[in-house]
């Protein structure tokens, strides 16, 4: 299983986290424990997690393919969320 991880910095990371899973859960089930919400995509998993001066997104996958697919539908829309306050968000193979 690869995974990758990407500490977003944020001022508002509960207002972020909670947009981001809002929006995708019109098309993906989300499962909220806490401060963290988990979600199946196409047999891969999505993390999106508080943490306190960032969203902390999380991508688990079976190959390389899957996991590109996962990082780009979290990262594109917390980036186009976060637009006015110019969020970054960068993967790290972990």
């Amino acid at each position: 299983m690869l995974s990758s991880r990407a500490d977003v910095a944020t001022a508002t990371p509960e207002r972020y986290a909670k947009q981001l899973v809002f929006h995708l859960g019109r098309r993906l089930e989300w499962h909220v424990d806490g401060d963290t919400s988990t979600a199946d995509i196409a047999g891969s998993t999505a993390v999106v997690r508080v943490a306190a001066a960032a969203v902390v997104l999380e991508a688990h996958a079976p190959d390389a393919e899957s996991l590109e697919r996962v990082q780009h539908v979290l990262g594109s829309h917390l980036e186009r969320f976060g637009q006015r306050q110019e969020l970054v968000v960068s993967w790290v193979a972990g």
